[in-house]
């Protein structure tokens, strides 16, 4: 029989329960993650109730309302409130998506939130990021051409050429995709993930780009791309409405087409 080890600090515990400020008129519970790994503590469930009389209507709002009135020591990441710059991502009642756009009422029961599964957190709701951003850097997202810009400074594009980058250039890098995909979980260190390979096809895509031999021959690799087994979940919780596995898809298409199969 085999025998397993779980990491240290794997264990997750109930923490405490805050009760609201003033006594809820419309009581709902919030149920939080709870880890700082600079302290000896495992992981624990912090519950909180708030009044849904007395917040805003989406998770963000919820999430700061605690903050404010209840444990200031909770950390999180937020910044547009708008949904542009992904920071607020994280998992709630079990999807990835992002707090500052997903609405309390559309969560019956407690409210569940997670940092995005299989990251490392730097503590409570946020992750560390320096992995993903690294493996972003290595295809190398901006414009490469050898031919000079025209003396207007504009590259233009036909409006049908300008449309092949639509559904593309939109990705915000909130990483809800990359970490809902179980390739990703299990092969994130070479595995560049949906929302990297989207941001490659965005630009293998472009046709103001001179680099896509380049570009290719950098993709072609058995772990950088072909780890994706098309499980769709990247798609399923994109908060923007993305295709990262049409995307994923599209690259691979490229790489048949070179090689004339």
């Amino acid at each position: 029989m085999a025998e397993f080890t779980l990491p240290a600090n794997s264990k997750i515990y109930e923490g405490k329960t805050h009760k609201a400020v003033i006594k809820a008129k419309n009581p709902k519970k919030i149920k939080i993650y709870r880890y700082d790994p600079d302290s000896s503590e495992n992981p624990h469930i912090d519950t909180f109730e708030i009044d849904r009389d007395d917040c805003g209507p989406m998770v963000l709002d919820a999430i700061i309302k605690i903050k404010n009135e209840q444990d200031s020591s909770l950390t999180f990441r937020r910044s547009c409130r708008e949904g542009i710059c992904g920071s607020c991502a994280m998992n709630i009642d079990g999807t990835n998506t992002l707090a500052c756009t997903k609405a309390l009422d559309d969560i019956s029961g407690d409210v569940k939130i997670y940092p995005l599964p299989h990251m490392k957190v730097v503590k409570d709701l946020v992750p560390d990021m320096q992995h993903f951003y690294a493996q972003y850097a290595s295809i190398e997202p901006w414009l490469k051409s050898d031919t000079k810009a025209p003396s207007t400074g504009e590259r233009l594009q036909s409006q049908e050429d300008r449309k092949k980058i639509d559904g593309l250039y939109e990705c915000i890098l909130c990483a809800c995709c990359s970490t809902s995909c179980p390739s990703y979980w299990w092969n994130g260190d070479k595995y560049l993930g949906p929302a990297v390979l989207l941001q490659a096809y965005r630009w293998l895509i472009d046709t103001r780009d001179e680099a896509r031999g380049e570009r290719l021959d950098q993709l072609e690799d058995p772990f950088k791309l072909y780890r994706c087994h098309t499980i769709m979940n990247c798609t399923t919780t994109c908060p923007k409405g993305l295709n990262p596995a049409k995307a994923i898809a599209g690259v691979k298409k490229m790489l048949v087409e070179r090689k004339g199969i």
